[in-house]
């Protein structure tokens, strides 16, 4: 355990310099790229007949060049928070990006140039020292020098990196035309989806009270009737308790479906602890871990109670769990809810319950997954914005 921190230590502090030198190799693939791409406009310009092969072949791998750059970026640079992949970067774009990275890639190439003349250097006066042919002072001052030689190269090491991930943040992201166009898109669906998301819930909600609570209260109703008609006054007691419990039960299903149209005990505790009463009613042992600095809106409350309820009934009507564990966080602006259970797995995110939820999720600009191979376990994780 202690030599696998170690080894996590040490690659953090060798990332930076990683990718570094990753994006001068990248930078050297993409210059090729655009020199061929270069040719092949040319080309195109003289025959138009090959013009839409080379756009088609041009979009393409300056996609592929560009996916490349994403994954170097977010996995050796500090660059989580890049604009998602979408389909408004145009190609224009991307060509203008990988020729822009041209930059950096060349200034990384250099900052290694003078590392490795530095070494050189440096050897020649290990060397010098060691032979006598250097006096103390002449030592000192050498490596002096030396270091602040090295520190700076350290600092351009730094700054190349942020000048690369401040060039992705800016040149990936869409123009706001195309952005705009997008989040009306995304609007449009998205109320559509809430709408129908709605009506099944509806539905749900009168096949609950028909098929169970209306049926519950015909059979009370009729165990009365049986009660008035006994002669035998111990034979109207028995069913007489008997019509209470049913009673109990028809109200505890009547507050289950009440709670699926709204769950109104938010309005005087938090969602850590409106889950740990529904924990205690739940068939499957449920551990709950709510760590929020400060309570979220109401509809974010709301959606993550619903996502919790849904994917613990699973749990227990379907996945034969024997655990379900809640963990509740912020993370980078992001409200996150992860319900992992150790079921038989299975859950589709198509199915009726879990896309009426990511539709909710969806309404708040928020994201559902649900990952859930063929014998387990089942992890559902929804992350709305806090902000």
């Amino acid at each position: 355990m202690a030599g696998e921190r170690r080894t996590r230590r040490w690659w953090a502090r060798l990332r930076l310099p990683v990718g570094v030198a990753a994006g001068s190799a990248t930078a050297a693939v993409g210059l090729g790229f655009l020199t061929v791409a270069a040719v092949a406009f040319v080309v195109s310009v003289l025959a138009p007949a090959a013009s839409r092969r080379v756009t088609d072949l041009t979009r393409r791998y300056a996609g592929q060049l560009v996916a490349l750059e994403r994954r170097r970026l977010a996995g050796l640079l500090p660059a989580g928070d890049l604009p998602p992949p979408t389909r408004e970067v145009d190609t224009r774009r991307q060509v203008g990006y990988l020729a822009a990275r041209l930059l950096p890639g060349t200034l990384g190439l250099l900052a290694y140039a003078v590392l490795g003349i530095g070494l050189v250097l440096a050897g020649i006066v290990v060397r010098a020292a060691v032979r006598g042919e250097l006096s103390l002072l002449d030592t000192l001052s050498q490596v002096a020098v030396g270091a602040v030689l090295l520190l700076l190269n350290i600092q351009a090491l730094a700054s190349i990196a942020a000048l690369d991930v401040r060039l992705a943040r800016r040149l990936l992201r869409p123009d706001s035309r195309a952005e705009l166009t997008r989040r009306v898109q995304e609007l449009t669906t998205s109320r559509a989806a809430v709408i129908a998301a709605v009506d099944a819930e509806r539905q749900r909600i009168e096949r609950d009270l028909h098929d169970g609570l209306q049926q519950r209260l015909v059979a009370l109703g009729m165990l009365l009737g049986r009660a008035r008609r006994a002669r035998d006054s111990d034979r109207t007691r028995a069913l007489v308790a008997q019509a209470h419990e049913d009673v109990q039960r028809a109200v505890e299903e009547l507050r289950e479906v009440a709670w699926r149209v709204y769950p109104s005990a938010l309005d005087g505790s938090d969602l850590g602890e409106v889950l740990a009463m529904v924990a205690r009613r739940s068939e499957v042992p449920v551990r709950i871990r709510c760590d929020l600095p400060q309570r979220p809106e109401r509809q974010i409350e709301t959606v993550l109670y619903f996502v919790a309820c849904e994917a613990l009934t699973n749990a227990a009507k379907h996945a034969a769990a024997t655990l379900v564990t809640v963990e509740i966080d912020v993370r980078e602006g992001w409200v996150r809810m992860r319900v992992h259970d150790d079921g038989v797995g299975g859950a589709d995110l198509t199915g009726r319950g879990l896309s009426g939820l990511a539709r909710r999720v969806a309404a708040l600009d928020g994201r559902l997954g649900v990952t859930s191979p063929a014998g387990g376990p089942t992890t559902v994780l929804a992350e709305l914005p806090c902000g």
